[in-house]
């Protein structure tokens, strides 16, 4: 059941030590931007969410929404120019609710479960969560005495003392909604970054005598990603999840460690993944076997055998076939088909029993246009032959090997296109004289 509750996601940040063009919340995770995994996990606990954005505004909008384009989120632009900072994010923002959590969008991590112990407060203005660590390096600093919070410190403005506590901001916090109204105008700028932070509204509480209740959340959860060494750690246990949930589902996968599967894929049944396979997109695997070190992205594979090396590309759908090594399939629907080796098949429909033979081709693009080839049941393709679409081939058909096929070939046909065979006797010593 979703909770009256208003949710922010802080994402305005340039993210400037991810020395990239490209807006820090943006980066992916398993295939995903790392914005999408807040709104996701957000979205189980309430329906109103409001991103607040600044650094690439438009570009992050238009690429959010390609998820949650449903969802109704809302997005809002930050005053940087008057108001920068987590506090100057949080300025103008109206909430139709009692409670407000605040959480950030570079925290690919985050999960559900914890988040929903923030939101249960009682008569606190505040929640705040805390990690406890043996070196807090990187983080603002809690201090706490006597289970109480008596001052909050970013990190840039902390004296030698102070960098020794060991309590640190996790950066989520869940708000009395009366609270942010009374104190939001009271915050100000003087501070090393000229900027307006949102633990001030921590020491507003403090002064005011106000309860903040502290939650201990899990750092790997809660841990913020600032640069691209960040981002490899967190794809890394992201990726860790992933395949732990397919393992405890019953698939078998070997050397897991070296496969890479990204949020989205769907695995079902009785499935082998071998090392060193990619599985992109909005794949689905269903009762099959991926050998090594094969690719497949948006694609449906069930009761197949792929790889190894095996390319699988966008919108192809395997169903009861053997694809071998080296071949590459794109767009392409087979059923019931083997294609053992060496082949490209794009653009193409194979039905049932036919047989793909070492070294074809479909030559699917005439360098304007892409061209469909369609392939009858029980056909047999000799090796090393080149399928010139448009082109149909129709059941119970045969294409010898080394042919160019460039026209239609009716059932029960053979065709073929070899050069007949031309033998010149003695011409290799015509050519580079004979032997010293």
């Amino acid at each position: 059941m979703k909770k009256d509750i208003s949710i922010v996601i802080l994402s305005a940040g340039a993210g400037s030590r991810m020395l990239s063009k490209k807006a820090k919340v943006l980066h992916e995770i398993s295939g995903k931007p790392m914005l999408y995994y807040s709104i996701f996990e957000a979205l189980k606990i309430s329906d109103d969410i409001t991103v607040v954005l600044f650094h690439q505004a438009n570009r992050i909008k238009e690429k959010i929404d390609e998820y949650f384009k449903n969802n109704n989120i809302k997005y809002i632009t930050q005053d940087h120019k008057n108001y920068p900072g987590t506090g100057g994010a949080m300025m103008n923002l109206k909430f139709q609710t009692k409670k407000c959590l605040v959480l950030n969008g570079d925290m690919p991590l985050v999960q559900y479960s914890e988040l929903e112990k923030l939101i249960s407060t009682q008569n606190e203005v505040m929640t705040m969560s805390i990690f406890k660590l043996k070196d807090a390096s990187g983080y603002g600093r809690v201090k706490i005495e006597d289970g109480k919070v008596v001052k909050i410190i970013e990190q840039k403005d902390c004296t030698k003392e102070e960098l020794e506590i060991k309590e640190a901001n996790a950066g989520v916090y869940c708000f009395d909604v009366e609270f942010l109204a009374q104190n939001l105008p009271k915050l100000n700028n003087k501070n090393a970054q000229k900027e307006y932070y949102i633990t001030d509204l921590v020491t507003l509480a403090i002064k005011e005598e106000k309860n903040i209740k502290v939650v201990v959340v899990d750092e790997q959860n809660f841990k913020g990603v600032n640069n691209k060494l960040d981002l490899s750690f967190a794809e890394v246990l992201h990726q860790n999840r992933i395949k732990k949930q397919f393992m405890l589902q019953g698939v078998v996968m070997r050397l897991p460690d070296t496969i890479y599967i990204e949020d989205g894929v769907k695995i079902i049944g009785e499935c082998v993944i071998e090392n060193c396979v990619t599985i992109k997109g909005n794949t689905t695997i269903q009762n099959s076997h991926i050998v090594s070190n094969s690719i497949i992205e948006n694609s449906i594979i069930k009761d197949s055998t792929i790889g190894p090396y095996a390319r699988i590309r966008p919108q192809s759908d395997i169903t009861n076939t053997h694809i071998g090594n080296f071949v590459e399939i794109k767009k392409s629907t087979l059923t019931g088909t083997k294609a053992g080796h060496l082949s490209y098949i794009g653009d193409t429909n194979i039905a049932q029993g036919s047989n793909i033979g070492a070294g074809t081709i479909t030559c699917n693009y005439d360098g304007l246009n892409k061209h469909k080839t369609t392939i009858g049941q029980n056909v047999f393709i000799g090796s090393g032959t080149q399928l010139i679409a448009p082109l149909k081939i129709e059941d119970d058909s045969i294409v010898g090997a080394g042919s160019t096929i460039t026209k239609d070939i009716k059932s029960g046909e053979l065709v073929l296109t070899r050069a007949k065979t031309k033998i010149v006797k003695n011409y290799f010593f015509k050519f580079f004289g004979k032997k010293k």
